[in-house]
C-alpha cells in the first residue's frame, strides 16, 4: 500500500509541476497576445510537453484560458496584496498599494504588462465564462481599492465626506493609463506621472493626519 501511495503521490508532483510549468507560460503569451493566444497545441509544442498530457490537466482551450485567469490572479495576490497584510489600515497603506501595483506592473512580472489589464480590452465586449472570470477580477480589484480606502476613511486618514468609489476609480484609471502608455510607447516615465497623480489625488482628500501617513517612510 505504501509503495502505491508513493508511485500516486509522484505522478501528482509531476503533474502540478507541469501545470505550474505550462501556467507560467501562458500567463505570459496572454499578457502580450491575449487569452485567445492560448491552445493545448502550441503549449505543448513550446513546452516540449505531450498534447494528450497538456489536454488530460486542461481539458480544453477554455479551461486552459480559465486556468490561467486564476494563475495570473494568484501571481497579482502574491505580488501587490500579501506584502501588506502587515501595514494596518489607513492612508500611507493606500499609497503603498498603489506603488506595489505601480511596481508590478512596470516591472514586467508579466511580459506584457498587467496581465488584467490586457485581457481586459480583449474580452470586454465578449460573453461566457472566461468573460465572467475576467469581469470578476476587475469587480474584486476596485471592491478592494474602495474597502482599503473606506478603511483608511473609517481610522480618519480622509475627509468623511469623501467619495469612496470615485476615487477608486480615478486612483485604478491613472495606474491603467501609465501601463498602456508604458506598454505601448516604452515610455517608462508615465509611471512617475502616475504615482504623482495618484500622490495628489490622496493629498486632495486627505486629513492631516492622513497626510501625515501619506508623508511617512
Amino acid at each position: 500500500m505504501s509503495g502505491s501511495g508513493t508511485k500516486t503521490d509522484g505522478r501528482v508532483e509531476r503533474g502540478n509541476q507541469t501545470r505550474r510549468l505550462v501556467l507560467g507560460r501562458t500567463m505570459d503569451i496572454a499578457s502580450v497576445e491575449g487569452l485567445e493566444g492560448l491552445s493545448l497545441g502550441r503549449i505543448a509544442t513550446e513546452l516540449q510537453l505531450s498534447k494528450s498530457g497538456v489536454f488530460a490537466l486542461f481539458g480544453s482551450k477554455e479551461e486552459l484560458q480559465l486556468a490561467t485567469v486564476r494563475a495570473a490572479v494568484a501571481v497579482f495576490t502574491d505580488q501587490v496584496l500579501t506584502p501588506l497584510k502587515d501595514v494596518p489600515p489607513g492612508a500611507r497603506r493606500v499609497r503603498e498599494l498603489c506603488r506595489k501595483w505601480l511596481v508590478y506592473s512596470s516591472g514586467r512580472v508579466f511580459a506584457g504588462g498587467c496581465f488584467f489589464h490586457a485581457v481586459t480590452a480583449e474580452f470586454d465586449a465578449r460573453t461566457g465564462p472566461v468573460h465572467d472570470a475576467v469581469a470578476q477580477t476587475r469587480i474584486d480589484w476596485t471592491t478592494y481599492m474602495e474597502r482599503s480606502l473606506t478603511e483608511a476613511q473609517t481610522v480618519g486618514d480622509f475627509t468623511g465626506d469623501l467619495d469612496v468609489e470615485q476615487l477608486a476609480f480615478e486612483v485604478i484609471a491613472l495606474m491603467e493609463a501609465a501601463n498602456a502608455q508604458s506598454v505601448l510607447l516604452g515610455d517608462t516615465r508615465a509611471y512617475d506621472r502616475a504615482e504623482r497623480g495618484i500622490a495628489s489625488r490622496l493629498r486632495a482628500s486627505a486629513t492631516d493626519r492622513g497626510r501625515e501617513g501619506l508623508d511617512a517612510e
